[in-house]
């Protein structure tokens, strides 16, 4: 008589279910290339809202996102490989190289094609450029870059090229050419500070002046926003504060209109004008945490902005400075409009 078999699971022999999902899902990750991103991240937090400032951080180092980097980075952070995918395809500034595809030449060179730049004669360096610096070069047409008051206007690279002729590009492209981001005569920490810079923002912290007659000045002056709703400054002051705690700020230098190019001309003077404005802003509202959202053509300014944050940091002239975060634009003209800034800020798509 035939006996029955019943099968008995072994308990250190997994079932196919569970070894299905001892596997990772989408792509593995390549050993060399997690220690690459883990080098590069450093001590810096694991955080979902930085993805963007991750990516950066490898675009710049190697020139391009591979698909190696990506699925480290995921990894790294967290998250599914498709959502770091997703953003950092969604950006130009990004360039997201898959599988046995060939990485673009190290070096990009963005003519603006503006409507300033192009009138400036745009089109001509748009024509001539790629013959004159070959294959190992790529020219590319741009949106505005934000310098209409310099056209036509051309990063090579990161550095900017102004009233640009093809001769002029030529020498910075080889490198043989002095690179100005035009802010090598801003106002510094000290100098402000010594020309009586944040004794304003002292005055609120103390006391000495009172929320409602700084509103109030706000109002009285008719000072309006130019990011297009021309909404009363004071007036927005006034809803934000009314509105319950925690409250956040988030600037944003994301002027990406041809000829809205003020902040850039601001910041490359006197920068610390505007970060006394935006922490007497912090003040009067009730704020903690402040985000600097800066376009990314705007790399001058960036490095100016961190040189100083990190002076304003180390030497605070009042108790207790709020958070402040620099944060990296991507070079998406969507995120100029606010909830889309935000997302971006957040390190998503600018959506």
């Amino acid at each position: 008589m035939n006996q029955a078999v019943i099968p008995i699971a072994v308990a250190d022999e997994p079932t196919r279910r569970e070894r299905k999902r001892q596997t990772p899902k989408g792509r593995r990750v390549d050993p060399a290339a997690l220690d690459e991103v883990r080098a590069l991240l450093g001590d810096a937090p694991r955080r979902r809202d930085l993805l963007i400032e991750y990516l950066h951080g490898i675009q710049d180092r190697y020139g391009h996102l591979s698909a190696a980097h990506l699925a480290a980075l995921a990894q790294e952070l967290r998250l599914a490989q498709a959502e770091v995918y997703e953003v950092a395809s969604f950006y130009h500034h990004f360039d997201v190289v898959k599988e046995g595809q060939t990485p673009p030449p190290a070096l990009t060179v963005r003519v603006c094609d503006g409507l300033a730049c192009e009138m400036a004669g745009a089109r001509d360096l748009l024509q001539r450029l790629p013959a004159l610096l070959g294959r190992e070069v790529r020219v590319v047409a741009a949106p505005c870059i934000g310098r209409c008051d310099q056209a036509p206007a051309v990063a090579v690279g990161q550095a900017p090229v102004l009233r640009a002729t093809c001769e002029a590009v030529a020498a910075h492209a080889g490198g043989h050419a002095q690179v100005r981001h035009g802010t090598e005569d801003a106002i510094g920490y000290d100098r402000y500070r010594d020309g009586g810079g944040y004794a304003l923002l002292r005055d609120c912290i103390s006391g000495r002046r009172d929320v409602e007659a700084v509103i109030g000045a706000l109002e009285d002056a008719g000072l309006r926003g130019l990011g297009g709703a021309g909404f009363p400054a004071g007036r927005k002051w006034r809803i934000v504060r009314a509105e319950a705690a925690p409250r956040l700020m988030a600037v944003n230098i994301d002027e990406g209109e041809p000829g809205t190019f003020k902040d850039r001309v601001l910041l490359e003077r006197d920068p610390h004008r505007f970060l006394e404005g935006m922490l007497i802003a912090a003040w009067a509202v009730g704020i903690d945490r402040i985000y600097i959202y800066l376009r990314d053509e705007y790399h001058g300014c960036r490095a100016l902005l961190q040189h100083e944050l990190a002076a304003l940091k180390a030497d605070p002239p009042v108790a207790a400075l709020p958070e402040i975060e620099l944060r990296r634009g991507a070079g998406a003209y969507i995120c100029g409009e606010e909830s889309a800034m935000i997302e971006s800020i957040e390190g998503k798509r600018g959506m």
